[in-house]
């Protein structure tokens, strides 16, 4: 793939030496540039030479001084400058194939790429890796590494991920820890399947690389109503959720006493569905794991309160709708009550949005759509402004995951949509802009 540049920063090293959108980076230092990782590594040094190639054809070295690690201001067309490397498995409790037939190609994609777990957080299984990829991950330090494991039991993995790779997992992950390179860890648990004491058993064998092991993420399998000819997975009831609540608590506090960290830990729809209350904020240690659904209540409820309590309340009219997931209506709920008590001229309606697109079994706010969102809002008095998590909204900020655009919501609705970000401050702070004239 030709490493094309769509962007050059402005005030920077690639625009003072008229680098321009269109060129094309042939090499550095007389090296050819195989994708993002060597990029970043060979611009490290004080001096290096860079070959363009202009789209006329002209050939430019360009020969540059600078800081050390000091970035030339160029994007490409690529992020990885190279082509994401698919997912090889057929891993039984894959989302992708449980998504409905007709939806934007993109969302089918299913990438397995080192590369991305260092850049961006993805999570890898290392089921397509071969030794010149681990000693590239080692040559770069690329740290750390999130890799999605499901379970310690090679024979189970390998029936989990349907792929006979999956069994050198832990042959790799000592090499890496060997070599010192941070991992971060992921099970989706499946009932009856890697819970239990295959759960146990992959918390001890994973927490045996501590400190080079950063975390470990437990999250439920989630299920959507497409799954015909796929393995039968049952969900995890409230008595279930309590049962691995107290199994992963005795690993906890076992870890944090060996340790000083609990390693392990449940996402909040465990405990909320086992009617919980959910660990306190120096439980979570940092977050290491918020994006994987790990104390993202107890997060937002700390920036929230903190914000809040900072703030006076006034009497000023506003009249605005929330739309949430199912499983988050509650607290977004409570949050919304006491804006109220603060502001005595707000009035806030929060509305829990089944999921009928994916599956009522589907309750995340993450994978709500615009089409239940038109569906079961249409005759609501939503006031001035909807707000929805900005978490529901892919491709350049005003896509629903099935192709329903913001202003179409807007249209169809009658009212402003305003996506917020999942930082507690920030409801609150969108909420008081809106006051009425």
């Amino acid at each position: 793939m030709q490493n094309v540049i769509i962007k050059v920063e402005k005030n920077s090293i690639a625009e003072e030496l008229g680098i321009e959108v269109g060129d094309i980076l042939v090499d550095i230092d007389n090296m050819p540039v195989k994708d993002i990782l060597d990029y970043r590594y060979m611009i490290q040094s004080e001096y290096i030479e860079v070959g363009i190639r202009k789209p006329d054809g002209d050939e430019w070295l360009l020969e540059i001084d600078k800081e050390e690690y000091e970035d030339l201001g160029i994007v490409f067309e690529s992020g990885l400058m190279d082509k994401a490397r698919s997912c090889s498995n057929k891993c039984i409790f894959c989302f992708i194939d449980q998504l409905p037939k007709g939806m934007r190609k993109s969302l089918y994609f299913k990438d397995d790429d080192s590369r991305l777990s260092f850049l961006q957080g993805n999570y890898v299984t290392l089921t397509n890796m071969k030794e010149k990829d681990i000693e590239r991950i080692i040559f770069y330090h690329l740290s750390p590494i999130n890799v999605s494991v499901q379970t310690t039991d090679m024979e189970l993995r390998k029936f989990m991920l349907k792929n006979p790779n999956a069994v050198k997992l832990m042959d790799y992950l000592e090499i890496l820890n060997e070599n010192h390179i941070e991992m971060n860890f992921q099970i989706v648990l499946c009932k009856n399947i890697n819970d239990g004491k295959y759960l146990d058993k992959s918390i001890s064998d994973l927490s045996k690389f501590l400190p080079a092991a950063g975390s470990m993420a437990i999250v439920p399998f989630g299920k959507s109503k497409y799954r015909d000819g796929l393995t039968d997975i049952e969900l995890f009831d409230k008595e279930d959720c309590k049962k691995i609540i107290e199994q992963v608590k005795v690993w906890q506090d076992k870890l944090y006493e060996e340790y000083g960290t609990h390693f392990c830990y449940l996402s909040d729809e465990f405990y909320i569905t086992a009617g919980v209350e959910l660990p306190d904020n120096d439980f979570y240690e940092g977050y290491p794991q918020y994006e994987n659904g790990v104390g993202m209540v107890t997060l937002t409820k700390k920036e929230f309160y903190d914000y809040y309590n900072s703030v006076e309340g006034d009497k000023k009219i506003r009249n605005v709708s929330i739309a949430t997931g199912k499983i988050a209506y509650d607290f977004i709920y409570s949050l919304a009550c006491d804006i109220m008590k603060k502001y005595v001229n707000t009035k806030i309606n929060v509305f829990a949005i089944e999921n009928d697109y994916f599956g009522r079994t589907i309750t995340v706010s993450g994978l709500m759509t615009g089409t239940d969102i038109i569906n079961q809002l249409k005759d609501k008095e939503l006031g001035t402004v909807l707000f929805i998590p900005e978490n529901c909204i892919r491709v350049e900020g005003s896509l629903f995951l099935d192709d329903v655009d913001i202003t179409d919501v807007e249209k169809e609705l009658n009212v402003k949509v305003i996506p917020v970000k999942s930082e507690g401050a920030e409801l609150l702070k969108e909420i008081l802009k809106t006051e009425e004239n």
